[in-house]
């Protein structure tokens, strides 16, 4: 069984939990709308990836 040799202090203890942060993502420019997305990933606004159109987007109901 695993015995610690000395008394880990409070700070030491605590300070492994001080380095989860959340990070805002990453978001780079669609080269087509020029909109704001996720990198490596189909537009959800115009549906082009890689200069490709992959997604057909449905157009959205106006009442």
């Amino acid at each position: 069984m695993a015995v610690p040799k000395c008394k880990v202090s409070k700070s030491r203890r605590d300070s492994r939990a001080a380095n989860w942060k959340i990070k805002a993502p990453d978001l780079v420019e669609c080269p087509n709308c020029h909109e704001l997305i996720k990198s490596h990933r189909a537009c959800p606004v115009c549906g082009y990836y890689d200069k490709e159109k992959v997604v057909e987007i449905k157009a959205k109901k106006n009442d």
